[in-house]
């Protein structure tokens, strides 16, 4: 079938080298390379089924609504803009996709609005940061935080906007075989990842990652961690200001913004963890 070959070609094409994980394994941050984003469907459900399949394949892909209420599917992580170029040129060369979108490390794919909150209005769908010089070569892993920390104008604020736009979207990750928390995990890690920055993929690693982050210090942006114990997390969210966080609730169910301090999340709250 054409599905099959899509795939197959996919998982091939994404063998290319990808960035250099951070020097500190365990904390499992660095800033990502150029990425592949592909497809244009209307209905939430195609382009679910699309990232599904890819993800079965061993590829991590997620979806997300632009701005003109289409969904779109990204993934890869290539060092230099020539091989997601080359990569996907092949995906047009065999006749699988019409065309693709390669999208580079200093893209913030969704304006910060000045003021914190749901943005109903669209805004303007791509907006780049201040292009660096011209180099193919990977930055390091510290320069590259450093970078996200200094230079970009506050990603946490940006962050945080960037998951408001998930809320009433129904999400699913990793098909029918993930495990039980993995779904709200993946959606947090999406939302860093079109802020152009790679965390660990389960609640549990990401809460060892960061810098921990007292209640009271909360800001846009910082992840919140919910659990039985600090050894026991099995739910994320994404900060979004007064008092509350954007999140996964279960397998199906829609993005959705919730206060932590309602009953059931302020009993399960230990800690949180800033990333930029």
């Amino acid at each position: 079938m054409k599905r099959s070959v899509v795939i197959t070609v996919c998982c091939i094409l994404l063998a290319a080298p990808s960035m250099p994980e951070a020097s500190d394994p365990s904390s499992g941050i660095r800033r990502l390379g150029y990425a592949i984003q592909m497809g244009a469907f209307a209905d939430v459900k195609n382009a679910e089924r699309f990232t599904t399949a890819l993800q079965k394949k061993g590829i991590e892909a997620f979806y997300f609504r632009k701005d003109n209420g289409i969904y779109a599917v990204r993934f890869g992580d290539f060092p230099s803009r020539e091989k997601a170029r080359a990569a996907a040129a092949r995906l047009v060369a065999d006749h699988l996709i019409d065309g693709y979108y390669v999208a580079p490390p200093n893209e913030v794919v969704f304006k910060a609005p000045k003021e914190p909150g749901l943005q109903k209005s669209p805004v303007e769908e791509i907006r780049q940061t201040r292009e660096p010089k011209r180099t193919e070569q990977p930055r390091s892993p510290e320069s590259a935080i450093k970078q996200a920390r200094h230079g970009d104008r506050d990603m946490g604020a940006i962050a945080a906007r960037t998951a408001e736009r998930f809320v009433g979207i129904p999400y699913r990750w990793g098909g029918d075989t993930v495990v039980d928390g993995m779904d709200c995990s993946g959606f947090v890690r999406a939302v860093y990842n079109l802020c152009g920055v790679s965390i660990p993929r389960t609640s549990r690693d990401q809460f060892k990652a960061g810098e921990a982050v007292t209640r009271p210090d909360l800001q846009d942006g910082d992840l919140v961690f919910f659990g039985a114990a600090d050894d026991k997390i099995n739910h994320v969210g994404i900060y979004v200001g007064n008092g509350k966080f954007v999140h996964a609730p279960r397998r199906g169910e829609e993005i959705r913004i919730t206060p932590i301090d309602e009953s059931y999340f302020e009993k399960r709250f230990v800690g949180a963890r800033r990333y930029f």
